[in-house]
């Protein structure tokens, strides 16, 4: 089978594109026929060796020291399942499917292994592979910290970073939730903002969110570039601030813990489970949640891709089609 693979730390020209074998599901295993891929943050970090210098170490450890221990990224998919380990029960052969990857990576190929009892489920029947395999790993990332706050209806939630893969989710979650959200973008992503049911939206090129009197009971901090002693300015005495990609507490977050009252809750990963995967496909098949995708690239395009995502500009999501054609979209 066909499969992106990397072998060195580096820029998005480490990626290449080799045959290697197809893998074999075990008795727990179901294998998917890979039909859409994504390229998420977490690839653009894992493939450069990106991580703050705290965890240098650990991730040198989990990753690899001098290569990658897992030469095939890809977190998230969505495809049809070919064949089925003798002991799965949950899925058939032929049943189309979306699903995490983010332990083991590897879905930057034709065909993936996952276990039964994993981060996989049924794929929305009204949304293509492309929008379903743009689902697992931003809109279970919003849920699971949106969850985390104990979010209530009519709370006032402002996300930072609207317009990307985790905040174009947790603005919608937020509002089926039942909260009044603001959402912080660029002035070239306001209407796009609002499409997703914000009731306010605030322009950080145009100095809005600095100059906001408002307060609110969670400040949604998706892409770790707001300031923070600006934001627990506007969080209500008793408020959440989630921060999504800072694993540990500064020293400034520590004190203000400490002495305002308020709740920090910081990067950690979901659980392996399928749960908020069903949750979420409900959410879509009834209209109540839509994937936002910003660009597609064929499976050969993986290098342009990377290079696109690592700017830091994508509006929501970026897909990578491993069989489906551009032109047939």
């Amino acid at each position: 089978m066909k499969a992106i693979v990397y072998t060195n730390y580096g820029p998005p020209e480490v990626l290449q594109l080799k045959e290697i074998e197809k893998p074999i599901p075990k008795e727990n295993e179901i294998l998917i026929k890979v039909k859409a891929t994504t390229v998420t943050v977490a690839d653009i970090r894992s493939r450069g060796f990106i991580v703050p210098p705290a965890f240098w170490l650990p991730a040198r450890i989990s990753l690899g020291f001098t290569q990658p221990k897992k030469e095939i990224l890809g977190m998230e998919l969505a495809g049809v399942i070919e064949s089925i380990g003798k002991d799965v029960k949950r899925f058939k052969v032929g049943d189309q499917v979306f699903a995490a990857s983010l332990t083991g990576f590897g879905a930057y190929a034709e065909y993936k292994c996952l276990p039964e009892d994993g981060p996989v489920s049924i794929k929305p029947s009204n949304i293509t592979y492309a929008e379903a395999a743009a689902i697992p790993i931003g809109a279970r990332t919003a849920l699971f910290f949106l969850r985390k706050a104990n979010i209530q209806s009519g709370q006032k939630v402002l996300v930072y970073g609207a317009s990307g893969s985790v905040g174009s989710y947790a603005v919608q979650i937020a509002k089926y939730f039942g909260a009044h959200v603001t959402g912080v973008c660029s002035s070239a992503n306001l209407e796009l903002v609002k499409s997703l049911g914000a009731d306010k939206v605030i322009d950080y090129t145009a100095g809005g969110f600095a100059r906001t009197n408002e307060s609110y009971d969670v400040i949604f901090e998706a892409v770790n570039k707001s300031s923070f002693s600006a934001c627990m300015k506007l969080l209500k005495k008793g408020g959440t601030y989630i921060n999504i990609t800072e694993p540990l507490p500064n020293a400034r977050m520590l004190w203000a813990q400490l002495t305002s009252g308020n709740k920090l809750i910081l990067s950690r990963n979901a659980p392996e489970t399928a749960e908020a995967l069903h949750f979420l496909k409900e959410l879509v098949e009834t209209g109540k949640l839509k994937v936002i995708i910003d660009r597609y690239y064929a499976f050969d395009e993986i290098v342009e891709a990377h290079r696109y995502v690592e700017k830091g500009h994508k509006k929501g999501n970026v897909v990578i089609l491993v069989e489906e054609k551009i032109e047939s979209l």
